[in-house]
């Protein structure tokens, strides 16, 4: 598997080829993503994909729906789960991992898992629309993943 630094270091290298994230970003956030993904048991490339989408690599962005940081968390309701700085890149990502291992868990599969992650389970569950554009969500962050693995 090698070490967490060595991992880091190439996704670092296909994180800037892939999605064009300027090096400074991509060296600091890939030991964020590839421990973070240990600790979950989680795909590293998933959670680079998911941020790609997310924020396209930008800690501090703000969403219309108060989502924050990179992975785009919603503080009202995960602050009590997530505590801490959501604005922290590593209590960002923790988070939002931990979140989508949770929907991973009760969705039975990892796309219906992202379309939770982007709708909620609620949204995802009871309208339609909200449905389809969890599933293009989901299609989206995987395309993210394919284009991540074929830099690496």
């Amino acid at each position: 598997m090698g070490s967490v630094e060595k991992r880091a270091t190439k996704l670092s290298a296909g994180i800037q080829r892939a999605y064009s994230v300027n090096p400074t970003t991509a060296n600091r956030v890939s030991p964020i993503i590839v421990a973070t993904a240990d600790r979950y048991d989680m795909d590293p490339l998933l959670i680079a994909a998911l941020i790609r989408q997310e924020s396209s690599y930008r800690p501090t962005v703000v969403s219309n729906a108060t989502a924050v940081g990179l992975t785009q968390v919603i503080p009202r309701y995960w602050q009590n789960i997530c505590p801490g700085d959501l604005f922290d890149e590593a209590a960002n990502v923790n988070c939002g991992t931990y979140v989508l291992k949770k929907y991973e868990a009760s969705a039975g599969s990892m796309p219906k898992a992202l379309a939770y992650y982007n709708v909620g389970p609620t949204g995802y569950n009871t309208n339609r629309k909200m449905k389809k554009q969890g599933k293009r969500y989901a299609k989206q962050v995987k395309q993210h993943r394919k284009d991540l693995k074929h830099a690496l």
